[in-house]
C-alpha cells in the first residue's frame, strides 16, 4: 500500500509555497513544557507503538496516515507523571478533516481514561498548523497513573498525511499546601514474654545478582537467584546460551547478554561477596543449542506481527493469530533430568574442590504453567497436572541422587491462578476444568503435594523440600519495579495489598476478589499434604520502587516474611541504589550504613491502624531492634511502644527515612518512660530503633591547654 498522499490539500500546498510546512511550521511556543514526548524526533524514555502508517523517517514532524481509523500510540516505561499538567501538541491536516481526532491517556493495566475530541475550541490555528492544549484535569480526572498516549481518528478520512509535532506536558500548577493534620496516638507493644522464633536470613534475597549495581553488603541482600523465564532453556554445558522465549522473539542469546558469562561466573560473583546462590534448573526438556537460532524465523515462516532481524514473534501479521511452531530441534537440544542432574554434580564437585558451599537451593524450573506461552516454540501444549508431577518426580529424584543434601524447591508457579489450576484448565476455561476433574477436582498445588507425599511413602525419596511460588499484587496500578501509580489513591492501595500475604480478613482488591492469605495458605497446604515443607516466595515486587509508598510496601513485606516464618524470598529484580526500595532493605539489613542488621530472633508485637511494628532480638536479649512504619501520608504518629516483659534495655540509636535518596538518617534517641518508648513517626516513614543492655557510654571531655 502506498503511503503517499493522493492529493495535495490547498492549505498544505500554500504552506509549502510559503516554506511553512517543514520543521519551522511546527515551531510554536510551548511555555512551561517539562516533559517532551516528540519534538522533531521521539524523545528519550518514549517509544513508538504504531499503528497508523508512518511517513519516511527523519528529523522533523511525524507524518501519519489516519485513514482507516488509524491511530498512533506513544508509550513510556516510567509512568511516573503525577507532576505533569496539560498536554500540548501541534498538528497539520487537510482542513476537510474537521474534528477527526481524539486523544487519550492509557495504561497497560487496563485503567480507563476519557478520550478528548480535538474540537475547534481546543485548537488554535497558526500558519497552516493547529496548536492544541488539553487539560490534564479532563484527560485524567482521577489522577491515575498512565504510561502511554494515544491519538486516534474518530471518523473516516482520506489518505493524506497528517503531521504531528511538539508533543509535551506542561508542569502541574502548584497547589496550595494543606494545613497539617493533628498526629495520631497509636498504642503499640513489643511482647518479650512470647517465645518468638528465628528469622530466616534467606528472606532477604534478590533475583538478579549479576546485575546488582552496588555490593551486596550495601543493600544487605543474603542470596541471589539465578532464574527467570530464560533459565528454562539454559544450556549449562555451553555455559552462555539460553532462549529468551516470548520475552524476546524466541531467540537463542548469550546468557545475560554477555558472551562467555556462565553459571561459574554467577556462582563466583556471589561467593566473592559471601552470599549463596539459588539456582534454577531446566525441567522443560529442551535447552538452547547455540546463541543465535530463532524459534520463528521470518526467512522460513514469512512476515510476522513483529520481528528482531530474522527472529519473529510467532504471530501472524495481524499480531494475534499464533503460528504453528517448527520442530524444537530448530533452536534446542533435548535436556532430560539426567542431563540437568549432571550440572548439579558439576557444581557440587567444584564446591568440594574449593571447600565451599555455593548453592542455597535448587528450583525445579521457572513458572511451568506458562511454558505454553513463554516457550511455546518447543512446548505449545498447556501443562497438565500429570506433566507437572511427572517432570517434578523425574528431575527431583535425579537431583536427590546427585546431591543428597540439596534443598529442592518448586513448583515456582507464576501466580494465583497457577496455584489453583493447570495451564490446560486455564486454556479451556476454569468452569470446565476438565484436567482438575480428572484428578478428583482438587486444586493443583494441594493435589501435587499429596502425590509427592505418596511417591515419598512408596519409594522413600523426598523430591521437594521447599514449596515455592511467585507472587505479584494484581490490584490495578500497583505496578512492578519502577512502574506503578504514585498518586495517593494508588499508593494507599499498594500498602493495603500487602495484606494479601497474611491477613485472612483481607479480600484482594483485584480480579482475584477473595482472601488470598498467601503464606498461611501455603503453610496449610503443606501441613495437610506434605508436612515439613519450608515456604519460599521465589519472585515478588510491589512496584513504585522509586517512590516512598513502594519503599514502605517493601519494608512491610519483609516484616511480614519475618513474622510469618517464611524460609526464603527473592525480590524481582534488585532495587536501584538509594531508592526508597533500596532503603527498605537497608532498614532490615544495614540500617546504620555500617552493617548493623536487625537481629535474628523475631519478637511478637502489637500494631495499630496505619502503623506497623516489627521487632527482633539477639539470642542473649542484650539487643532489641524495632522497625516502625507510619503508612499515613499526611499525619505523624506520636507512638507509645510498651516493652512488655523485656529485659532492662536503654534506647541507644534511632534512624528515620521519609523516602528521600539520603535514606535512613540518625535521629534523636526516643525517651523511655514508665509506659515505654515515646517515639514520633513522621508521615510516610520508616523508623529503626535500637535498644541495648548496659549503661550508656560515658561522655569524655578534653582538657583545656
Amino acid at each position: 500500500m502506498s503511503r503517499g498522499s493522493p492529493r495535495a490539500p490547498l492549505a498544505l500546498a500554500l504552506a509549502c509555497a510559503l516554506g511553512l510546512a517543514g520543521r519551522a511550521g511546527a515551531d510554536a511556543p510551548a511555555p512551561g513544557v517539562v516533559e517532551w514526548v516528540y519534538d522533531g524526533a521521539l524523545q528519550p524514555r518514549w517509544f513508538d507503538f504504531g499503528y497508523a502508517p508512518h511517513g519516511p523517517p527523519g528529523p522533523g514532524p511525524q507524518s501519519l496516515d489516519f485513514s482507516g481509523w488509524g491511530g498512533w500510540i506513544l508509550a513510556t516505561r516510567s509512568g511516573q507523571w503525577a507532576q505533569l499538567g496539560d498536554l500540548v501538541f501541534s498538528y497539520q491536516a487537510d482542513p476537510d478533516f474537521g474534528d477527526f481526532l481524539d486523544v487519550k491517556l492509557d495504561a497497560g493495566n487496563g485503567t480507563a481514561f476519557p478520550p478528548l475530541k480535538v474540537t475547534a475550541e481546543r485548537r488554535t490555528p497558526r500558519e497552516g498548523w493547529f496548536d492544541v492544549r488539553l487539560p490534564m484535569a479532563e484527560l485524567n480526572p482521577e489522577g491515575l497513573p498512565f504510561d502511554r498516549l494515544r491519538f486516534k481518528a474518530i471518523k473516516r478520512v482520506t489518505k493524506a498525511w497528517v503531521k504531528v509535532d511538539r508533543i509535551g506536558f506542561t508542569a502541574r500548577a502548584p497547589q496550595a499546601p494543606k494545613p497539617p493534620l493533628p498526629p495520631t496516638s497509636p498504642a503499640l507493644a513489643v511482647d518479650c514474654r512470647a517465645k518468638g522464633y528465628a528469622i530466616s536470613p534467606w528472606i532477604f534475597g534478590i533475583a538478579s545478582s549479576h546485575k546488582l549495581d552496588a555490593p551486596y553488603a550495601a543493600l544487605g541482600a543474603t542470596a541471589g537467584r539465578w532464574g527467570g523465564n530464560t533459565s528454562s532453556r539454559y544450556n549449562w554445558e555451553l555455559g552462555d546460551a539460553w532462549n529468551a522465549g516470548s520475552d524476546w522473539y524466541f531467540k537463542n542469546v548469550d546468557y545475560a547478554g554477555r558472551a562467555g558469562f556462565s553459571w561459574r561466573d554467577e556462582l563466583a560473583f556471589n561467593r566473592a561477596q559471601g552470599v549463596k546462590t539459588a539456582v534454577t534448573l531446566p525441567m522443560l526438556g529442551w535447552a538452547a543449542k547455540d546463541a543465535k537460532a530463532c524459534g520463528f524465523p521470518v526467512s522460513e515462516l514469512g512476515r510476522q506481527g513483529a520481528a528482531d532481524g530474522d527472529c519473529g514473534d510467532g504471530l501472524e501479521p495481524d499480531g494475534k493469530t499464533k503460528l504453528d511452531p517448527l520442530p524444537p530441534s530448530r533452536t534446542s537440544v533435548a535436556a532430560g533430568p539426567e542431563w540437568t542432574a549432571r550440572w548439579v554434580s558439576a557444581i557440587r564437585s567444584e564446591d568440594r574442590q574449593r571447600g565451599t558451599s555455593s548453592v542455597l537451593m535448587y528450583f525445579l524450573d521457572n513458572e511451568p504453567g506458562l511454558w505454553s506461552d513463554t516457550h511455546r516454540d518447543v512446548h505449545p501444549q498447556p501443562l497438565t497436572y500429570d506433566e507437572l508431577l511427572s517432570k517434578t518426580i523425574a528431575l527431583g529424584t535425579a537431583v536427590r541422587k546427585a546431591a543428597p543434601e540439596a534443598l529442592i524447591a518448586g513448583p515456582a508457579e507464576w501466580g494465583w491462578s497457577g496455584y489453583l489450576y493447570s495451564a490446560a484448565d486455564l486454556a479451556s476455561g476454569v468452569r470446565l476444568r476438565l484436567d482438575a476433574r480428572r484428578h478428583g477436582d482438587v486444586q493443583l498445588l494441594p493435589w501435587y503435594l499429596g502425590q509427592l507425599a505418596a511417591y515419598e511413602k512408596r519409594t522413600g525419596v523426598r523430591v521437594l523440600d521447599v514449596l515455592d511460588v511467585h507472587y505479584y499484587p494484581q490490584a490495578q496500578g500497583v505496578g512492578l519495579g519502577e512502574g506503578g501509580g504514585t498518586d495517593e489513591k494508588t499508593s494507599a492501595l499498594r500498602l493495603r495489598s500487602t495484606r494479601s500475604l497474611w491477613d485472612p480478613t483481607y479480600v484482594d482488591e483485584s480480579w482475584i476478589a477473595e482472601s488470598v492469605q498467601l503464606i498461611p495458605r501455603l503453610q496449610r497446604w503443606s501441613a495437610e499434604n506434605l508436612p515439613g515443607l519450608r515456604i519460599s516466595i521465589g519472585e515478588y515486587n510491589w512496584g513504585a520502587e522509586g517512590h516512598v509508598s513502594g519503599g514502605l510496601a517493601l519494608a512491610e513485606v519483609l516484616g511480614r516474611f519475618a513474622q510469618q516464618e517464611v524460609f526464603s524470598a527473592f525480590y524481582w529484580r534488585s532495587p536501584a541504589p538509594n531508592s526508597p526500595a533500596w532503603h527498605a532493605f537497608r532498614a532490615w539489613r544495614n540500617y546504620d550504613g555500617k552493617g548493623a542488621k536487625v537481629p535474628g530472633w523475631y519478637v511478637p508485637t502489637r500494631m495499630a491502624e496505619g502503623v506497623s511494628l516489627f521487632a527482633a532480638r539477639d539470642e542473649a536479649s542484650t539487643r532489641l531492634v524495632l522497625v516502625a512504619l507510619n503508612l499515613d501520608p499526611h499525619r505523624a504518629a506520636k507512638a507509645t511502644i510498651a516493652l512488655e516483659g523485656c529485659a532492662a534495655l536503654r534506647p541507644a540509636r534511632a534512624f528515620v527515612s521519609t523516602g528521600g535518596p539520603e535514606g535512613l538518617q540518625p535521629a534523636p534517641v526516643p525517651a523511655l518512660s514508665a509506659r515505654g518508648l515515646e517515639q514520633e513517626l513522621p508521615p510516610y516513614s520508616i523508623t529503626v530503633l535500637e535498644l541495648l543492655a548496659g549503661p550508656p557510654p560515658q561522655e569524655t571531655h578534653g582538657t583545656a591547654p
